[in-house]
């Protein structure tokens, strides 16, 4: 019989002998999971000139195999989060991690886009709940340095994938441009992990369901907590507006860099992330998370700023991994500390508007900086994505003072 984690006042777990937090079993699940959010998207995108050719639709028409996937998670991840706070995480996951297996290897067994468009939405259903489920089971199991030490770990787990997968999907490629949609029935493995292996305490529902979402609006009500959801919408905006989509734009406009080198300066961004976020854990030891978020976007700043200015290709490399180093700190940090300010009855429906906020920050992001982009060139992105964030870094301080409920 395995060890259970012992459980503190706030129903927080520890690994068992106080053993180090990566062997951890529970910690492993999570990962497992993060890998499946990543691969939602991540693994596809090589493959879609071959879709294009194969189906004989336009280049625009693929976008929607992005667009139908992430539209679910727009409208249930709150819905996903009170379910997970009244039913039980593991009563969401396992489900969600089926349909999302089941629906996304089904789309490598279609020929048809109509119907390919229905089950990568289907997919979406499935797969809305992962990511912010994620984060909800590191606040569950860790508390304090440990917390910022597993969101560190789980954030380094996401950029790493999505630095391989694009490859392990290019590479299945080869064997056929349907056969990387079939990687996502390894759902059905991390499904089962989830099932018996992660060890959770009991979901508490006591309440009556109007007294939850009445304490729960009133716990994100306050001026910290909806300062964390515009740290997220906002960087979102930019990682996704101006970030994913104008730096290859820039680098093939200015330099007339392929797409081998576009790729290889967004690797080193996502593995930059990846390095730093693993260590997070060791620097919240000497630098608070309330002061490491306000820093990341002053990164962010430095390195948008610079970016137009750059004389060189690997110039904006440098740029580009200093963005990494602000994305470490600004993914893992905004969850660890929202993860802090949510109780354990409400912590999913928390991390669920969060997980809304980060698909409305990817939906409208690439919209205003192409808006942007018409009014004044690629350099007006930039310069306007480091003023927002320099904004960001000024208004921060201030909204993170804890104080009484906002309007009262």
């Amino acid at each position: 019989m395995p060890t259970r984690p012992t459980q503190n006042q706030k129903g927080s777990a520890t690994p068992p002998g106080g053993r180090h937090l990566l062997l951890d079993r529970n910690l492993h699940v999570i990962f497992s999971i993060s890998f499946i959010v990543v691969m939602g998207v991540s693994s596809l995108t090589p493959v879609f000139p071959a879709v294009v050719d194969a189906l004989g639709i336009s280049p625009e028409q693929v976008g929607l195999l992005i667009t139908l996937y992430a539209l679910p998670g727009i409208a249930l991840t709150p819905v996903y989060g009170v379910l997970a706070d009244r039913l039980g995480r593991k009563q969401v996951l396992v489900p969600a991690l089926v349909l999302f297996a089941l629906a996304g290897s089904a789309c490598s067994l279609v020929r048809d886009f109509q119907l390919l468009l229905v089950l990568r939405f289907l997919q979406g259903v499935g797969g809305a709940s992962l990511g912010f489920l994620t984060a909800t089971l590191v606040g569950d199991l860790y508390q304090g340095a440990r917390r910022t030490e597993a969101m560190g770990y789980k954030a380094s787990v996401l950029s790493v994938s999505s630095a391989v997968l694009p490859t392990i999907g290019g590479a299945l490629a080869l064997l056929g441009w349907y056969v990387p949609f079939a990687l996502p029935i390894v759902g059905l493995v991390v499904g089962a992990s989830v099932l018996f292996v992660l060890e959770l305490g009991p979901t508490k529902a006591e309440a009556s369901f109007l007294t939850y979402l009445g304490d729960a609006w009133a716990g994100m009500r306050t001026p910290r907590v909806i300062g964390l959801y515009a740290a997220t919408f906002l960087s979102f905006v930019v990682l996704y507006g101006a970030y994913m989509t104008f730096i290859p734009l820039h680098l093939s406009a200015r330099f007339g860099s392929s797409p081998p080198s576009i790729g290889l300066v967004m690797t080193l961004g996502s593995l930059t992330t990846a390095l730093v976020a693993s260590r997070l854990g060791v620097l919240s030891r000497f630098v608070s998370p309330d002061r490491l978020l306000p820093m990341a976007f002053v990164l962010f700043s430095l390195s948008f700023l610079f970016i137009p200015i750059a004389p060189g290709y690997w110039w904006v490399a440098l740029a580009v991994g200093v963005f990494g180093v602000g994305q470490a700190w600004n993914y893992a940090v905004v969850l660890t500390l929202l993860a802090g300010e949510a109780p354990d009855e409400h912590r999913a429906i928390f991390m669920g508007v969060n997980g809304m906020v980060i698909r409305t920050g990817q939906a409208l992001g690439p919209v205003i900086m192409a808006g942007v982009f018409a009014a004044g060139g690629i350099p007006a992105v930039f310069y306007g994505a480091s003023g927002l964030c320099l904004v960001v870094f000024i208004s921060l301080p201030f909204l993170l003072r804890r104080g009484e409920r906002a309007g009262t």
